[in-house]
Formats: structure tokens, sequence, C-alpha cells
């Protein structure tokens, strides 16, 4: 077992394990540590436990000591140095004319370092941009392009549920969420229903996932062919979270589907819902006898008239052929 102090450099951001080395340290204190940056002050989110070596990942930093008065009023200045510096670099990024968007500005504890937050659509080539603040503020100068889920991080703000953006909150780190949670979750795929503020897909579908993936595989589909305590049938609607289910049952393809609940269904898996019987074509109604006899009559008819009217036509013909004799002499 290890002793650790879990601490946190920004609000809502990832918590690193320290060693105390003897200090005790309340939650909410500011602890004055030694990073990968340099010197850093960041505020105790996990006071002094023990926990297993394999959570630890040696070795781990020690920390120099509680933060004074002195380091507070270092973190005050810092903080206005800041504000200063993010509105000199607007004015750069704007005299170098650069497609960038300028997020936010870092100061290390010491002062040793400067870091520039920023997004942009594609790769920026701001070496210029990076001699030019270099030789405003004679320091070192790292400029840091990111996303935009770590923009509406870095920034804060509401999201639709009117609650603080969880990203910057309480999320350490940022989870993988995809169309098919909202597919599962029976969401609608509205990308303006289902997107935060950062355009992407919300951070809280990723809450209820592990939920819905136990309740899928206990519940059959839909289309699933099943056996029910009043038949067999198939399976027309799902709801996951109650478990009740639509079944249309196979003796009554007709009839509204009957509702039960998962627990008193059964899926036949192998097995198919049995093919519907091919209704035999309607075969022409036969006329009665006397109707047979009327038909027969008007059939006579209508050959006999037609057999006339070839008759006229054909005399017709013959007389305007048939040449004219001349008039003899007298």
């Amino acid at each position: 077992m290890a002793e650790i102090i879990g601490v946190r450099f920004k609000n809502g951001g990832k918590v690193y394990y320290f060693d105390p080395v003897g200090i005790q340290a309340e939650i909410g204190n500011q602890v004055i540590v030694e990073t990968a940056r340099g010197v850093e002050c960041g505020e105790v989110a996990i006071a002094n436990k023990t926990v297993a070596e394999e959570e630890v990942v040696a070795p781990l930093k020690p920390i120099i000591r509680l933060a004074n008065q002195k380091d507070l009023e270092t973190l005050e200045e810092n903080k206005q140095k800041e504000k200063e510096a993010f509105q000199l670099c607007q004015e750069r990024i704007e005299k170098h004319k650069l497609d960038m968007k300028l997020v936010d500005v870092e100061y290390t504890f010491d002062n040793n370092k400067i870091l520039f937050y920023f997004t942009a659509d594609g790769r920026v080539d701001f070496r210029d941009l990076v001699k030019d603040l270099a030789g405003v503020f004679r320091t070192r100068i790292e400029l840091r392009q990111i996303g935009v889920r770590d923009e509406s991080k870095m920034l804060g703000g509401l999201g639709i549920c009117g609650r603080p953006f969880c990203c910057s909150s309480f999320l350490g780190d940022f989870q993988p969420v995809s169309i098919k949670m909202a597919k599962e979750q029976n969401l609608s795929l509205n990308p303006t229903k289902i997107s935060g503020t950062c355009g992407r897909l919300m951070c809280c579908l990723k809450y209820e996932q592990n939920a819905y993936d136990a309740l899928i595989k206990i519940t059959p589909k839909n289309g699933a062919y099943v056996e029910t305590p009043e038949g067999r049938g198939v399976v027309c609607d799902v709801n996951l979270l109650t478990g009740k289910l639509k079944v249309r049952m196979d003796d009554k393809p007709d009839a509204a589907p009957q509702t039960f609940h998962r627990d008193e269904v059964k899926a036949l898996k192998g097995e198919r819902p049995p093919k519907p019987e091919a209704k035999a074509p309607k075969q022409p109604k036969e006329p009665a006898s006397g109707e047979q006899k009327e038909l027969k009559d008007i059939k006579e008819k209508e050959s006999g008239g037609r057999r006339g009217r070839r008759n006229r036509g054909g005399q017709k013909d013959s007389q305007k052929e048939s040449p004219k004799e001349p008039k003899g002499e007298e």
C-alpha cells in the first residue's frame, strides 16, 4: 500500500497523485508540488489516503509544502498577467492574420513558461507569432492546439439541462461516446437534441449506457420469436426500461398485439414463426342456366349484326368498282 494525496490544477481537471512525505493536507488546501512542467500550485482534491500499489504510477513526485500567503499572492499576480497576455496575443494574432481562436492563457507558477491554448480548423503556422510573443514576454512560449471539447471544458458554461458542463465541473477525462448509444437508449437522432454546446455528442450519453447494455442482454429484440403464457408470437415493440413487450400472436395475426413482461416470455432461438397460409385465388362465378341462354342469344345477335354490316359494306364496294356501260348511239 502507498500513501498519496490527490491534487487538481484546474476546476474539473484530472486528479494527480503525489507523495505527501509526511504532510497532512485537507480537501481544498493549496499545495506547492513538483511536476513535469516545473513547480506548480494545485488544490487538494483527495486528502491523505492509502491505495494499492497497482493504482500508483511510480515514482510519485513529492509535495514541496503547503501554500503560504506569499504563494497565494503569486497566484493572484499570475491571473492578472494571464489577462494581459491574452489581450496582447489577440492583437498579435490579428496582426499576423492567422486563422485561429485563442481560448486561454496559463502562466506556470514560477513564470518560466506561458502556455497559449487555441482552436483552429486545420494546422496553423504560428512560428512568427511565437517569436513575436517571446520577444515581448522574455520567457518560454508554448502554443498548444486543442479540440472543441477541451475548449468547452476550459471556458465552462451551462448545458441544455440547465446545469454547468459536466466536463468543466467533475469529469476528469473525456469518455468515448458514439451514436450507437443514442440508438440503444431510444433517443431522438436529431443532432440538436443529442449534441452539447461543443457540437459533439453529449458526455451524459455514457452515464446510463452500462444499464442499457445489461437490459439489452436479458430482453428479446424487436422481431424475435418468443414463447408466452398465451402461446407463441413475434415481438413487435420493446420498452427496455419498463420491460414491457408487445407480441403479435401466431394464432391471432390480425388481432392487436398483446403486452407481456420480459420475465414472462422466453426467446425461441433457432425457430422461426410459421408462414401464413396462401389464400386460394377466387374462381369466377359461373352464370346460371337462364343467364347462359341470354348470353348465348346476345352473342348470336352481335355476331349476326357484324356479318350484316360486312355484307352491306361489300356490296357498296362492288358497286363502286363496277364500270358504267357506255350508252349506245341512237
